[in-house]
């Protein structure tokens, strides 16, 4: 979804937007967080907050995702990802950023960002941006 999103606004070919929201409809079923069948989270890392974005599905790697979506779209946030913006809120610290989530195995060539733990400045820019969009939304009273 977020190749596509990416196409969509470097050449503003929409063709594959159908696709696109198919797939954030089977996210949105399942509050981007949990099974459908069951309701139990997928994961534990579908609760990370972390860079860079290496896991394919994180909370904040979501909740950055559906606001930039939709904006782009020009639409509502989908009030699904409210539960998932309060965990990426509520994780802020009282000097007003974020840490990092975690470390995933395997190589890197250099490190990104500093170890799990430790104030974050591209976490907190992540969830910056992203509060912000879905808040600018909320405050319009446009969100869904």
């Amino acid at each position: 979804m977020r190749g596509i999103l990416a196409y969509e606004q470097l050449t503003g070919d929409d063709t594959l937007a159908k696709v696109r929201h198919r797939g954030e409809e089977y996210l949105l079923e399942r509050r981007l967080r949990y099974r459908l069948s069951t309701g139990e989270p997928v994961g534990t890392w579908a609760d990370l907050l972390m860079y860079p974005y290496r896991h394919p599905h994180t909370a904040l790697k979501a909740v950055d995702y559906f606001t930039e979506a939709a904006a782009h779209d020009g639409v509502r946030p989908d009030l699904r990802i409210a539960e998932t913006i309060d965990r990426v809120r509520d994780a802020r610290q009282p000097d007003g950023r974020w840490l990092q989530g975690d470390k995933l195995e395997g190589a890197v060539w250099f490190p990104l960002d500093v170890e799990p733990g430790e104030p974050s400045k591209w976490v907190t820019f992540l969830a910056l941006r992203a509060l912000q969009r879905w808040d600018a939304a909320v405050s319009a009273g446009s969100a869904a």
